[in-house]
């Protein structure tokens, strides 16, 4: 593969971001980056299952103590969740429906929440990436989704997904439904896979989304005949080496290394960070603006849960990342301000 200058950038990139979401757990007023990029617009996190929504999915919705951990009820809440990815929207229907579960909730009552929602001009999406309503003959997008929800608990799901043998099998049963494009479908199993449910290597295979591929386009002039997701997988397997190579100190997450959703994801950054970076280089969507702009909170993160099988030692002092240098190495890369 043929690295381009953005490449570099992606590492930097990686260090940097993970750094910010450090100095938050331990400092809630900054300021936590010298970068002008990261200051003015909104990035996801290095760790997917770090985000703000991962964390409620994880947190609230799939391990709080007072829920059952059957698999039909998990997948449930796991997928009545994810079709709206907005926590919003969850703590709306809990707080009008009471806790929700398959064996107790009926799913027309929750389409009457969210309709009297719309009603009220409230929004009840994510917009997070686009989440095209599955064409099951109903007028509204939610209604739509519901219904498919309904047919996935019906045809047995929540048991397939718990005996299933990969994470590619995960996959592949989401993806049969109609709505359930390949990236979605690759994105549920993560989240499904976050759960008690299944306990799957996440760096059994990786699909590339729009985002990535374009991020792909910019690091690379040339991927030397492998496609996306083998150019994801030689990332991550040459991580080490890549942050050595820069002199870059980058110790993960709570000792946990990229994995492959992991470097899709920050594909998918890289390329709206390039397009401020790096201006010149076009990618295959040749967008050229960030549309969201970051708004601070002075919060102070809180502790963040993630699957007990992974055994990272959150409680332990999560280190102060220093800031020194860096604003010298942007200078010398003309990204200060």
């Amino acid at each position: 593969m043929t690295p381009t200058e953005v490449f570099d950038t992606y590492w930097r990139f990686v260090v940097e971001r993970q750094a910010i979401y450090e100095r938050r757990l331990t400092d809630p007023r900054g300021p936590w980056t010298a970068d002008p990029i990261l200051q003015q617009y909104k990035f996801t996190n290095v760790f997917r299952a770090a985000d703000r929504v991962s964390q409620h999915l994880i947190r609230e919705v799939q391990y709080r103590v007072d829920r059952s951990q059957a698999p039909v009820e998990v997948v449930f809440r796991t997928l009545l969740f994810k079709f709206f990815n907005r926590i919003e929207t969850w703590e709306l229907l809990e707080r009008t429906l009471g806790p929700l579960s398959w064996q107790s909730t009926d799913l027309s009552k929750v389409e009457a929440v969210l309709d009297a929602a719309m009603i009220r001009g409230e929004r009840i999406y994510s917009a997070a990436y686009i989440m095209p309503a599955p064409a099951l003959g109903r007028q509204r997008k939610h209604a739509n989704h519901l219904a498919l929800l309904t047919k996935l608990m019906a045809d047995g799901l929540p048991g397939q997904i718990a005996t299933a043998r990969s994470l590619r099998e995960v996959y592949e049963r989401l993806l049969a439904y109609p709505g359930l494009g390949p990236f979605l479908a690759f994105q549920y199993s993560i989240d499904l896979n976050y759960s008690s449910v299944l306990a799957f290597d996440e760096d059994e295979f990786v699909i590339a989304g729009p985002g990535a591929l374009d991020g792909l386009a910019k690091c690379f002039d040339d991927l030397g005949g492998h496609a996306p997701e083998e150019a994801i997988a030689a990332v991550v397997d040459d991580q080490e080496r890549e942050f050595a190579a820069r002199g870059l100190d980058f110790s993960g997450l709570f000792g946990r290394r990229m994995r492959l959703i992991d470097a899709q994801n920050v594909f998918c950054e890289i390329s709206k960070y390039a397009r401020i970076a790096h201006p010149g280089v076009r990618g295959v969507s040749h967008r050229t603006r960030i549309k969201q702009n970051y708004r601070p909170s002075c919060a102070k993160l809180v502790a963040p849960t993630f699957p007990p099988r992974w055994g990272l030692r959150t409680d332990a002092p999560v280190r102060a990342v220093p800031m020194r240098g860096l604003q010298k190495a942007l200078a010398e890369q003309g990204l200060l301000l």
